[in-house]
């Protein structure tokens, strides 16, 4: 790609679900060699795009493609007062990689997330295995903290059970 060309990050809307939905799918492949049910994605990014409760997805463009998304969902702190936004179904084309896409996605988050009262702070999680996106996210100040991830995970336990395997 030449050096000729903006990153425009925008609010996602309805007719970007199926693309949201197949970043998310090749996500989970890539990062977690996981197959996701398509159609169950596609229902869940239909939801959250009809429902700001839930959370936004932001997608960055590069000449009316899009090039990559971040989804953002809330936690609300009651030792802060405020809310965490986590940055959660982090994707960029592969094409569109090393273009700072993701860098621009950041920092328009950051600075949304600074002028509200209501945000406390930014929080993610990455595959422990990553390595690429964890210096990406230590090139951008985010810091790793004492917690722990733990989960239940009722649809993986679900599909696990019914296919005789046992997840970890």
């Amino acid at each position: 790609m030449n050096s000729n060309f903006q990153i425009c990050i925008r609010r996602a809307r309805l007719n970007d679900a199926r693309v949201i939905a197949q970043f998310n799918a090749a996500l989970a492949l890539e990062t977690e060699h996981r197959e996701l049910d398509l159609n169950r994605v596609l229902r869940g990014v239909r939801a959250l795009l009809r429902d700001r409760a839930k959370g936004i997805y932001f997608v960055a463009e590069i000449n009316r493609t899009l090039a990559g998304q971040v989804l953002i969902t809330y936690e609300w702190s009651d030792w802060r007062n405020g809310n965490f936004w986590w940055i959660q179904s982090v994707y960029v084309r592969p094409e569109f990689r090393g273009l700072g896409v993701f860098k621009t996605l950041f920092a328009h988050i950051q600075r949304l997330a600074h002028t509200r009262k209501d945000v406390c702070g930014l929080r993610l999680y990455v595959e422990r295995e990553n390595t690429n996106a964890k210096r990406a996210y230590k090139k951008l100040g985010l810091k790793k903290t004492s917690y722990e991830l733990l989960e239940t995970d009722f649809i993986l336990d679900e599909a696990a059970a019914q296919s005789g395997r046992v997840s970890d």
